[in-house]
């Protein structure tokens, strides 16, 4: 009792409490990394309006739990396995238009950026900045407005937008580890021939020499 007294002056039953606001912004949060996804939660949770109510590791996962939970902000990773966040953005503009998104990537990357708008983010930030700035963005979300890194927002200006079309795209993204044209083809269930002039389009629109290097490109600019 004698150290409870010293950690709270004044009676036991006065003791402060919790000073969360009534209505806090209710966060999902999709990592696939453990220690960054936890780390990110702790955080969060040390603003005294922000609650993390839900934690996912997996892209296909993001939209059941967004129902379960009716969170205000979903803070999305890119890359994250099942589907990606920016296919999850997508997802969540039509099932729960009541839920803002806020992409937070390792990679700032002007294509991943016009990707995100058009899947209907309300943000775009680098895992690179302050947690003070990732809070305050979530806050800014909620109120309607729309946050990106200001760099990369010139980026994706100078840029310019998507050279490719959807089939292209996805005949690059087919070609990963080594996939033959004939595995391309019945994959996508196309003949050899559109597959080989899908690739020779690819090719030509990112100034490469193969396919492997329009791949490469591609996911260089967040195309893919």
């Amino acid at each position: 009792m004698t150290a409870r007294r010293a950690l709270y002056p004044g009676p036991v039953n006065e003791m402060p409490r919790d000073h969360r606001p009534a209505k806090s912004v209710r966060v999902l949060l999709a990592e696939d990394q453990g220690m960054m996804r936890g780390a990110l939660a702790l955080l969060l949770g040390l603003e005294a309006d922000i609650e993390v109510v839900a934690q996912v590791a997996r892209g296909d996962a993001i939209v059941d739990r967004a129902l379960e939970t009716r969170p205000d902000v979903a803070l999305l990773d890119i890359e994250l396995p099942g589907r990606s966040g920016l296919d999850a953005a997508a997802d969540l503009r039509e099932q729960c238009p009541d839920c803002r998104v806020l992409i937070l990537t390792t990679f700032g990357r002007p294509g991943y950026l016009r990707r995100a708008m058009e899947a209907g983010a309300a943000g775009f930030l680098v895992k690179d900045g302050p947690v003070e700035d990732l809070a305050e963005a979530v806050r800014r979300v909620l109120r309607g407005e729309t946050v990106i890194d200001p760099a990369l927002a010139a980026a994706a200006l100078s840029a310019g937008p998507n050279p490719l079309t959807t089939r292209e795209c996805d005949v690059l993204k087919a070609s990963a580890d080594g996939a033959t044209v004939s595995d391309i083809a019945g994959k996508l269930h196309l003949s050899e021939s559109t597959v080989r002039n899908y690739l020779s389009s690819a090719i030509g629109k990112t100034g490469t020499r193969n396919r492997m290097e329009a791949m490469r490109e591609a996911r260089q600019q967040g195309w893919l």
